[in-house]
């Protein structure tokens, strides 16, 4: 993120001190879950997705590509808005000369995470910080 963007978060204390940027919280421990554009909403939504995906799709998420499910999680969450066919032709366009090689699908990965807790804990470090 450039150095001035602005940044909308809870209160968690993870987030403060972040002085190279304008940053906004709301308090949800006072109540407040909205000040103007101040919000996670949209964040709490992605992350729900990212958990539906693995709960009821993937089952497991393995270190070596959990960067590719989050990619994958990031792309359909900002064309959520668009209708089905428009949703397909922008993964088709965006798909035109990417691959991944089986080769490098299933060559040597690091010690895999234990997947769902993972998420869980990604999820739960945002929500309770």
């Amino acid at each position: 993120m450039e150095p001035g963007a602005t940044i909308y978060t809870d209160e968690a204390k993870a987030y403060k001190g972040m002085t190279e940027y304008n940053h906004e919280a709301v308090n949800h421990s006072a109540g407040e879950y909205v000040r103007d554009m101040a919000h996670t909403n949209g964040i709490e939504s992605f992350w729900a997705m990212l958990k539906r995906g693995y709960q009821g799709t993937f089952h497991h998420f393995s270190e070596k590509h959990l960067d590719r499910y989050v990619e994958e999680f990031a792309g359909r969450h900002n064309i959520r808005n668009a209708d089905t066919v428009d949703q397909m032709a922008i993964i088709a366009r965006r798909s035109v000369g990417k691959q991944l090689r089986y080769v490098d699908l299933v060559s040597q990965c690091p010690p895999l995470l234990n997947s769902a807790q993972a998420v869980m804990d990604l999820g739960r470090q945002y929500e309770t910080d």
